[in-house]
């Protein structure tokens, strides 16, 4: 079949109910091992959950996708599944977009209104009284209760690892693009060049970034229990760069494709909404590298 003119209804899948299960005990994984440490539990079976659950949730998208790609490569559907598509991925990538808005907002809350009213300042400075004599500044060296939570020594210099991963993934926005516009040219020798180097340069950043995370701990004292510096600091920069290693799987798994021959120049949302992604991720880096580590 090379077209399918109405709307595509596939047959009952058991991929929704394993996907609901996978996430549950993921969630239920996370919950222990945290609860544990939190405990001071020498063992938890918190990450085995964890690891059963991440299984599961791996199983089920190589099966999803994979009977999507099957359908697609089989002519069934049609131009308004093809929308209905490019409004779901937009709409996904909307709702991270407001997941990272909600880590950027406690960071702006905490650096404009709740720090100074610990240090003093402002209508609800009487806060103060909590810890007398505490002086705010950003980034916070100096915690109002250092036994609790021990300031870090230093923070992150922005224009060293910081501002060669900054390089590494604008450059990676650009390389993903010129793969594009060689997939809709039908140059597959480019394609497969522009898209291989842009994973290449997304490892990269993982690795350079798991460098920065051990200077960090063994080095700065910055870690997450370092006060609120530490905290924010590790969420945005940690949920990032799981977001980057997602994204190198989703682009890893469109060279694949790629390779066996899939997409042409006019039929290649896979690899687009794969490209939406990645951009994302970068428009998000910026973010981080300008309000977390340089101002």
């Amino acid at each position: 079949m090379s077209s399918h003119e109405n709307y595509y209804v596939p047959a009952q899948s058991k991929w929704p109910i394993i996907a609901t299960l996978g996430m549950l005990i993921s969630v239920y994984g996370v919950g222990t091992w945290f609860n544990d440490m939190k405990a001071e539990r020498a063992e938890s079976h918190g990450p085995l959950i964890f690891f059963v659950g991440g299984l599961l949730l791996a199983w089920m998208l190589f099966g999803w996708f994979g009977n999507v790609i099957k359908e697609s490569r089989g002519g069934l559907y049609s131009a308004q599944m093809d929308r209905s598509f490019r409004w779901g991925m937009s709409w996904f990538i909307f709702s991270e977009v407001m997941f990272f808005a909600a880590f950027f907002g406690a960071l702006f809350y905490i650096r404009t209104f709740a720090g100074p009213w610990l240090g003093g300042e402002g209508d609800k400075g009487v806060s103060n009284m909590l810890w007398e004599g505490f002086e705010y500044s950003w980034p916070l060296l100096s915690n109002p209760d250092s036994k609790l939570f021990p300031p870090p020594t230093a923070v992150i210099d922005p224009w060293h690892l910081p501002l060669i991963n900054t390089i590494l993934l604008v450059s990676s926005s650009f390389t993903v693009t010129f793969a594009h516009h060689a997939l809709k040219k039908n140059k597959r020798g480019p394609l497969k060049a522009w898209l291989a180097l842009t994973i290449l340069l997304g490892a990269a950043f993982l690795v350079l970034q798991v460098e920065e995370y051990i200077e960090a701990y063994t080095e700065l004292g910055l870690t997450l229990g370092s006060g609120i510096y530490g905290a924010t600091f590790f969420m945005l920069t940690g949920f990032h760069g799981a977001h980057v290693t997602l994204g190198a799987i989703i682009l890893t798994v469109m060279l694949v494709r790629i390779l066996k021959g899939h997409f042409d120049g006019d039929k290649h949302f896979g690899f687009e909404a794969a490209s939406w992604y990645w951009h994302f991720v970068d428009v998000v880096w910026l973010g981080l590298f300008i309000f977390v580590y340089v101002l």
